[in-house]
């Protein structure tokens, strides 16, 4: 199967509104994930679904199919307003896959095609058990459609495979496949390259053209930005549970308000906005309540702490020196240098600067010894010397 992706996307042609969903809004509790949405797919026509994770595009989905029962806004399909029941949704004409695949793994590859069958056959309880020629009939009929789904997709030499033994990539196409034993008149896919290849990726998006072709509708939720561009239309963008923007794939890439949604940085108008504004303040308050809570237990950068609260450090060095005299004396030690002590003070008589008028004292005979345990203010270097 050979598709040629510019044409397809852009020769597409568009009918009546398939879909129609107004003002959808869905509420969990105090959490609003999807609000007041609207969005229009017409027959003939494949619409991208976009967003940043947690946009609420799923959500939307399953308002849509019947999974969520919206808590505002209402969903036509061709008209009718859906029933809040998803095999109701599914037997008017809406079909989906899911982000996670969801197959019957212990059945056999043509036996999951089967079960997407049930809504369009009419044979009923007694039907089934009886097995009379008409059930035999609808049977031989529905299997002969499942083949020819699993044609469709590629899928026909592995019918009596259990599904469980596919290949990932095979996998989502047999969801596809089953999806389309329903007779939808609108497909919806929740990201159905999730996971592929690049070459995977190719062989879905022709897969999705052909069923365009088909004359079925699709809304395609995808984050491979390169496979979207190129598939879809229109493009709709949820941030936050809102539609940002809505257009043709070339007005959504230059839009700045959805590159700055990606990217992660705020654009005017942006929900939540104030409470972003709340949250860095009180990051703030929390950074300045920190600092101070460290200067108080005395956990201050060394620097800080060994300069004085006036700001000179000769005297901060000299206490130091004190602390170092006042040891030396209380053990008797009698090799403490005299000349030594009267250099501090001399230099400690000036300017409290080292300069080369500040020649070093001369030796004194007089010079008393180490002092003793008493003398630690003298040791201090704040006593004048004796004429």
């Amino acid at each position: 199967m050979t598709t040629d992706t510019i044409t397809k996307a852009t020769a597409a042609p568009t009918g009546e509104p398939v879909l129609d969903a107004r003002g959808v809004t869905m509420r969990f509790g105090g959490l609003t994930a999807v609000r007041s949405v609207d969005l229009t797919v017409r027959s003939g026509e494949i619409v991208g679904l976009i967003g940043p994770n947690g946009a609420g595009k799923t959500t939307f989905f399953n308002c849509l199919t019947g999974l969520y029962i919206p808590t505002e806004g209402e969903v036509r399909y061709k008209g009718t307003i859906l029933p809040p029941k998803s095999f109701k949704v599914t037997a008017a004409g809406i079909a989906r896959t899911f982000q996670n695949i969801r197959l019957f793994s212990n059945m056999t590859v043509l036996e999951n095609v089967l079960v997407g069958r049930h809504t369009r056959t009419k044979e009923g309880l007694w039907s089934a058990l009886l097995r009379g020629p008409g059930f035999h009939k609808a049977e031989a009929a529905s299997r002969e459609r499942a083949m020819e789904l699993l044609e469709f997709v590629g899928l026909a030499g592995k019918a009596e495979h259990l599904a469980r033994n596919l290949p990932y990539g095979e996998q989502r196409k047999l969801e596809i496949a089953r999806a389309l034993a329903s007779e939808p008149g609108l497909l919806l896919l929740d990201e159905p390259t999730a996971g592929m290849n690049p070459q995977e990726t190719r062989a879905t998006e022709e897969l999705v053209f052909a069923i365009r072709d088909m004359g079925i509708a699709v809304l395609v939720i995808e984050h491979d930005m390169r496979f979207i561009m190129n598939l879809c239309d229109r493009v709709a963008v949820l941030v936050q549970g809102e539609k940002l923007v809505e257009g043709d794939s070339q007005t959504v890439q230059n839009d700045e308000r959805v590159i700055a949604a990606y990217l992660g940085e705020p654009f005017e108008g942006a929900p939540g906005e104030e409470e972003a504004a709340e949250v860095a303040q009180a990051e703030a308050a929390a950074g300045v309540t920190t600092t101070e809570a460290e200067t108080e237990a005395g956990t201050a950068p060394e620097t800080e702490a060994a300069v004085a609260p006036d700001g000179d450090a000769d005297e901060a060095d000299d206490t130091s020196n004190a602390a170092e005299a006042d040891v030396t004396g209380t053990t008797g030690d009698a090799t403490a240098d005299p000349a030594g002590a009267d250099e501090d003070r001399a230099d400690d008589a000036g300017d409290g600067t080292e300069g080369p008028d500040d020649a070093p004292a001369a030796p004194r005979a007089d010079a008393p010894e180490a002092a003793g345990d008493g003398d630690t203010a003298q040791a201090s270097g704040t006593r004048k010397e004796n004429d």
